[in-house]
Order: structure tokens, then sequence, then C-alpha cells
């Protein structure tokens, strides 16, 4: 990594300068600190926490805003995704503007598909996946979420939204959202036996792909999944799956070593990742110039993945 990009990516957000601290920097504990108390005061954090609506809600609405009126793709504004988002911030779950946020939610959030209070789950796993990511990383109690999504796990390993619909098989975009949520779980203090055999049989579920690559064959699954994106929403990409390996504190996996290489290829001679992939839709406000342009986000992810790999690998 270059002097510059540091510099570029330490001349950002404090939602990104605190984990460039933590993660590339090697900075103290109360550096870190002091920068991730920022988020909730300062800039996308303290933006975002302001579009919370008297009701609880962004935009109207639990999982959908109350206006879904945006023909370019799906919404992002509604409640959900703006919790995602300040997640990824980093916004500290004790600080008093996430504990109003919260308070809010847990009071008069309820889900579109059956009136749930927000921490009750949905049906679908890939939404209750955020769920309990959401619940545990807040401090809120998804116990029955999580036992719902233990007991949904199919025969291969992973979840599918579909299969109440009849789906068999798994899906990579419905498993990386219930692996990061149990992981959460099992982070903040919460997990059991049987959900600690969930991860690790959802894991497995990737690693036997090597986290591109279908099982029978060993042909590549998506191309869109070679492609980054930030945020992530609800769609699976090579990078967010490695980014979970990194997040489990776990030595790579010697399966892990093609999407490694694929990471390492995508950087740039002035050593930044492009914004490859933005998923259509409305948003509250942009984080990156575009499409095509040097992205913070998938820079910071990207070094941060090759930093934890590299060191147990040598390679």
């Amino acid at each position: 990594m270059t002097r510059d990009v540091l510099g570029w990516l330490l001349d950002s957000d404090p939602a990104v300068r605190w984990q460039v601290l933590r993660d590339l920097t090697g900075a103290g504990a109360d550096e870190v600190t002091a920068e991730r108390n920022r988020v909730a005061s300062h800039g996308w954090g303290a933006r975002l926490l302001a579009l919370q609506e008297p009701g609880g809600q962004w935009d109207g609405g639990t999982y959908w805003p109350a206006q879904d009126d945006d023909p370019t793709g799906q919404p992002w504004t509604a409640t959900t995704y703006s919790l995602l988002l300040l997640r990824d911030f980093g916004l500290i779950p004790q600080s008093p503007q996430a504990r109003q946020a919260i308070a809010l939610v847990r009071e008069s959030s309820r889900w579109e598909e059956g009136n749930q209070p927000f921490f009750a789950g949905e049906v679908e796993p890939c939404i209750n996946g955020m769920t309990v990511a959401l619940g545990a990383y807040f401090g809120e109690n998804v116990d029955s979420v999580v036992e719902r999504l233990v007991g949904e796990q199919l025969p291969d390993g992973g979840w599918n939204c579909e299969a109440e619909r009849g789906s068999a098989l798994s899906s990579f975009h419905t498993t990386i959202c219930v692996l990061e949520g149990l992981l959460e779980y099992e982070q903040a203090g919460n997990g059991t036996t049987e959900s600690g055999t969930a991860r690790q049989r959802g894991e497995e579920y990737l690693l036997e792909r090597r986290l591109l690559r279908r099982k029978s064959t060993g042909e590549l699954i998506s191309e869109d999944w070679l492609r980054f994106s930030y945020p992530t929403r609800w769609f699976y990409d090579v990078l967010r799956g490695l980014d979970y390996f990194r997040a489990t504190g776990a030595p790579p996996d010697g399966r892990l070593a093609e999407a490694a290489e694929l990471v390492r290829s995508k950087q740039h001679r002035d050593g930044t990742w492009l914004l490859e992939n933005t998923h259509p839709g409305k948003v509250h406000f942009d984080l990156e110039a575009g499409d095509g342009k040097p992205s913070r986000w998938n820079t910071l992810r990207s070094l941060r993945v090759l930093k934890w790999y590299e060191s147990s690998t040598g390679r």
C-alpha cells in the first residue's frame, strides 16, 4: 500500500477513517475509539441518524419505503437498510444516538410481511440474517430469529429465501446474509452450540465452492460476483465473502486462494480498487463517486482482506 492511498483513505468520513486506523495503520485503541465516536455526530452517520422519522422509521417503512416509486431498482431507504449502513459505519451501539434510534425501532417498526415487531424477524432467511446481525450488534434479543434460521438450514449447508417456494438448493446471496448474522450473534456472546454448528456448515458450503464456483463442475457461477459493490445490500460478491471470513478471526482456509488472488488482481496501479457494481435503487445519499471510480470502501475492504490473508499464508 502506498503512502498516498493511506492518506486518501484517511481523508474521508469518520465511518471509513476509524476502520482504516484500526485495520491498516496499527493506531492505538484510544485513537481508534475517538474517531469512531465521531460517527454519531459527524458525516454520514450523523446525516443518516437525522433522517429517522419521529415514528421510528426511515422513509416510512421497515423493509420497503412508504412510497416505492423508484423505477430503477429496489429502494434502499427504509429502516432495514438504513440500520445496516449504521452498522457498517460502526455507530457505537452504546452511544446515546444509537440507543435512541434503536428504541424507536423496537417500539414502532413492524414488518410489512406480517406486522411483527422488527427484532422478532420476518419469514425470509436473508432478511432474518440481517435482523440477527442488527439485533446482535445493537444489543437486542434475536434468539427466536436465530432458532428459526438454524431450523431452516438446507441439506447442502446454506440457506435460500426461495425454500418456502420449493427450492432445495442454497443461495450464496441468502447464505452470506445469514452467516454475517450468526457471526455477529456469536461475537456478541450469544452463540449456542446449534448456531455455531450451523455457521460452520454454512461456511463449508461457501468453501466447497471456493466462494465462486459450482461444486459439481467447477465452473464460475456468476460474473457479477467478480465485480465488487458497496453497499452490498443483500447481494453476494467475492469480496464480501472474503471479508466475512476475515471477520471470523480464523486463519484463512486454503480454498480461499483463488478468491484472494482475484482481489489482488483488481488493484489498480495507483493502489486503489474501483466501485464496480452499484445495485440500483433510491438511496438517502451517495457514499462513493460512482461505478468505474476509485472506491474508498472497496479499497479499505480489499486491503484488510489481503492483509489478513497474506499475514497467515505469506502469499
